[in-house]
């Protein structure tokens, strides 16, 4: 018998994981097929004169010490405490996260490194800015005023005493847990400015999979135990995802770890493509017998393989599938619905907001990663302080480097806006909201992503067909945030990607535990 072939679609988080995976635990040969010209998927790094964009914003944090040992197994810990952690350097022992004194590398001498990084985010406001989640301390109360404090409080025990049952969609959801007023204050129209639909036509899926625990009760908890609580480190096991104090990032960006596992994958022997997109599958008596593969000249050739990984989008792989699916399935498939992203970074000489701050003075008067705009009036989503994720981004340290946060749909009126208008329109905004002056500019670029979140509407309250149909052919594995349809972060696509191998090396033929991951506040296979 000859060497066993995996087709993998995509080179994401998900598509490298799952051909590192194989190379590592079989004798199956990946071949990774991405159809873009680079790898990481939304988790790429842009490059802009010398200045990086991360897309989004990408904590390498998780609670599977799984997936926190495979990343430091590609890019190690930095081994110098030069003070931004606040605490000392955190390495890994034995499969645990400890604080230790780190004796890694430099990472001012050396670039393949990951950085400990403090987590820091607010939302603006009324012209203020609010600690994010919510800190419900004199200097929160003193900012939303004695009436509007005393409105949330009744509002929140309203919430807890006559909760919403069953919850239906995303607005139950918020509701129960922080009541109303604090919903319509600080949460829902940056939810709305997401997905561009009322919380009200969203399915709570999508809390339960983004925020599972976090409450007005746990941030409580969370604010009164740190008190207390004696640090485990940065595996941060006992604290809710949305309060984590610190987190993993590599010196250059997340794509710096996507590009280091490709790197790998060829070494140990697989093959990573890039401007190859696989346009279709075939399949015959419940297996895929091969697959369309169309290159960067659009020419197309056959391709075949053992095993096929798709973390491409769901709707482009069903209507890519010969023979069709049956006609629910492709219902279905057709109607999921996806929300674009674009990203417009601007390179500033100073920043306004927090004070008259210099691109000096940043990390003293603006230390967050990002902040969440709730000013009403503008379409700005968030903004990314990418001087704060690494200093690494930034060409000159001097200089602030901000990210602007639009979420459109892909054709609509702000994404076909062309660029110079839409950075005019970006820096409009931003004076208005006192974030920023004009004159203080100093270059700007404008980056769409298209399908960045796939979306809890349109037809995915019948995805079980898809999945019933993908589940029923033997060697095909849907991985990742859009080969599942699900708003999955960097860590639940890498653990759908590593069980799915589990799956494999066991002759496991029930690909139901891939679906179970990020399904539960706790991962299933960290039990």
């Amino acid at each position: 018998m000859g060497e066993r072939k995996a087709i993998i679609i995509g080179g994401g988080p998900a598509g490298l994981t799952v051909a590192l995976e194989l190379l590592e635990r079989t004798d199956i040969k990946p071949v990774v097929y991405e159809g873009s010209d680079n790898v990481g998927g939304i988790a790429r790094t842009f490059v802009h004169n010398g200045n990086r964009i991360d897309i989004g914003g990408h904590r390498f944090f998780s609670k599977s010490d799984r997936v926190m040992d495979w990343w430091s197994r590609v890019l190690p810990l930095q081994g110098r405490n030069d003070g931004d952690t606040g605490g000392q350097i955190h390495y890994q022992n034995q499969s645990r996260w400890l604080d230790m004194p780190g004796d890694g590398p430099d990472p001012d001498q050396v670039d393949e490194v990951m950085l400990v990084r403090a987590r820091k985010s607010r939302i603006l406001w009324g012209g203020k800015l609010f600690d994010y989640p919510l800190s419900l301390n004199l200097e929160t109360l003193r900012k939303l005023g004695l009436a509007a404090t005393v409105r949330i409080g009744f509002s929140f025990l309203r919430a807890q005493m006559l909760p919403i049952r069953p919850e239906e969609s995303l607005e139950d959801f918020f509701i129960n847990r922080f009541g109303r007023r604090l919903y319509n204050t600080f949460f829902k129209d940056y939810t709305e400015k997401v997905w561009g639909v009322p919380c009200g036509e969203i399915s709570a899926d999508w809390g339960a999979q983004r925020v599972k625990g976090l409450s007005l009760l746990g941030i409580l908890t969370h604010a009164l135990g740190s008190l207390f609580r004696r640090r485990d480190g940065i595996a941060q096991k006992n604290v809710e995802t949305s309060l984590i104090e610190q987190f993993l990032y590599p010196k250059h960006g997340p794509g710096q770890m996507w590009e280091r596992a490709a790197e790998l994958v060829r070494e140990k022997g697989g093959e990573v493509h890039l401007n190859n997109r696989v346009t279709g599958l075939r399949h015959q008596d419940g297996r895929i017998v091969g697959a369309t593969m169309t290159n960067g000249s659009g020419e197309a050739r056959s391709i075949d393989g053992d095993l096929f990984f798709s973390t491409t989008d769901v709707r482009h792989l069903m209507a890519g599938m010969q023979p069709p699916p049956p006609r629910d399935t492709r219902e279905v498939s057709e109607g999921l619905v996806y929300r674009d992203f674009i990203t417009v970074g601007l390179l500033l000489k100073r920043l306004k907001l927090g004070g008259d701050a210099t691109g000096r003075d940043l990390a003293d008067k603006m230390s967050d990663n990002w902040i969440y705009v709730q000013e009403s009036g503008v379409k700005v989503g968030r903004l990314q302080f990418f001087n704060n994720w690494s200093p690494y981004l930034v060409a000159d340290p001097d200089n602030v480097w901000l990210g602007l946060e639009y979420f459109c749909d892909e054709g609509d009126e702000m994404w076909s806006m062309d660029d110079d208008a839409l950075t005019a329109f970006a820096i409009e905004e931003l004076r208005r909201i006192g974030v920023i002056e004009a004159e203080a500019v100093l270059d700007q670029v404008v980056i769409r992503v298209p399908k960045t979140y796939p979306a809890y509407f349109g037809t995915y309250d019948r995805f079980d067909r898809v999945r019933e149909f993908t589940d029923e052919l033997s060697n095909l594995f849907l991985l990742g945030r859009n080969g599942m349809h699900r708003y999955n972060n960097m860590d639940h696509s890498m653990l759908s990607a590593m069980v799915a191998v589990d799956n494999i090396v066991a002759g496991r033929t029930d690909k139901s535990n891939i679906w179970s991951v990020n399904t539960e506040a706790e991962y299933h296979e960290e039990k």
